[in-house]
C-alpha cells in the first residue's frame, strides 16, 4: 500500500469539476490521497467522476453550484463541511470563453460585443474570486491551506481574438499576487495562492478554434504548434504534477508565484 501520498486525508474542491482540465485534476488530487469536492453544473458528469473515484477506492462527492452565485456556493461548501468536517484546499478551475466574444478577423474593433466580453470577465475573474471567499473562508477557520487559480499563457501575451479571456486571466494573475501577499500578512505561511498556467490543451470550448471535424489542425491550430517547442498540444495529465505540488506541503514556501505547463510556448520567439 501507498503510504506517502502527497494529498493525504486533505479535503480539496475542484471547480469546473466537470470539464475537460477539471477531470484530469480530480482523478489526480483523488490517486494523491485527497477527498475530492467536484464542483459544476453539470449533475450527470458530477456523479459519474465522483463515482469512478469512490469506486477505485478514493473519496469524492458532488457539489452542483455556479461559480457566479453566492447561495449556490455557500450551500456547496455547508454540505463538505457537514460530511468531512473541513477544508484545505481550493482549485479555482472553472472558467473558458464564449462564441461571442470571440473576436473576429474582420470585425470592427471599436464596435465589440461588451456584453460577451463582461460574461467572459466574469466567469473567468468572478468565478474566481467568489469561490474563494466562500471557501476560502473554511480554509481559514481550519487554519491552514493553498489555493491554486488556474491561469492561462494568454494572461502574458498578446494572442489574437482571445480579448475577454485574456483580460480575465490577467486580471488573475494580478489578483493571485496581491491576495497572496495579503494572506502571508495575516496568516504567515498557512495559508498560500498560486497560479497553474497552462499553454494549449484541446478542451471542449477551444477544440473549434484549434482542429477541423477531421481532427486536422486550423490555421490558428498551425500557428500554435509552430510556435510550441514540443511541437504538440498539451495533454492534461501534464498538469497535474504542478497542481499537486502546489496543494501539498511540498511547497509550502510558495506563494504569489506561478507554474507555467506550455511545452515552451510563452519562451519561444518563433525564430
Amino acid at each position: 500500500m501507498q503510504t506517502d501520498l502527497p494529498l493525504k486525508d486533505k479535503v480539496i474542491i475542484v471547480t469546473g469539476g466537470t470539464g475537460v482540465l477539471g477531470e484530469a485534476f480530480v482523478k489526480a488530487l483523488a490517486r494523491a490521497g485527497a477527498a475530492v469536492g467536484i464542483l459544476g453544473r453539470n449533475e450527470q458528469v458530477a456523479e459519474e467522476r465522483a463515482a469512478l473515484v469512490n469506486n477505485q477506492g478514493g473519496k469524492a462527492m458532488t457539489l452542483l453550484a455556479d461559480v457566479t452565485d453566492e447561495q449556490q456556493l455557500i450551500a456547496a461548501r455547508e454540505k463538505i463541511i457537514a460530511a468531512w468536517g473541513r477544508i484545505d484546499g481550493l482549485v479555482n478551475a472553472a472558467g473558458g470563453n464564449i462564441p461571442d466574444a470571440v473576436i473576429q478577423p474582420g470585425q470592427d474593433i471599436f464596435n465589440l460585443n461588451i456584453t460577451a466580453l463582461e460574461q467572459v470577465m466574469r466567469l473567468n475573474l468572478f468565478g474566481t474570486l467568489l469561490p474563494t471567499q466562500v471557501f476560502g473562508d473554511a480554509i481559514r477557520k481550519n487554519g491552514s491551506g493553498s489555493i491554486v487559480n488556474i491561469s492561462s499563457v494568454t494572461s502574458g501575451l498578446a494572442v489574437t481574438r482571445v480579448l475577454g479571456y485574456s483580460l480575465a486571466k490577467a486580471a488573475i494573475e494580478s489578483y493571485t499576487k496581491w491576495f497572496a501577499v495579503e494572506l502571508a500578512k495575516r496568516y504567515g505561511d498557512r495559508i498560500r495562492m498560486n497560479t497553474l498556467i497552462p499553454g494549449f490543451f484541446l478542451t471542449s470550448q477551444n477544440k473549434t478554434l484549434l482542429t477541423q471535424p477531421d481532427g486536422s489542425l486550423t490555421n490558428r491550430g498551425e500557428l500554435i504548434i509552430n510556435k510550441t517547442p514540443f511541437n504538440r498540444f498539451g495533454n492534461p495529465d501534464e498538469l497535474t504534477g504542478a497542481l499537486v505540488f502546489l496543494l501539498s506541503d511540498a511547497s509550502r514556501f510558495v506563494t504569489g508565484t506561478g507554474i507555467t505547463v506550455d511545452g515552451g510556448f510563452s519562451v519561444f520567439s518563433g525564430v
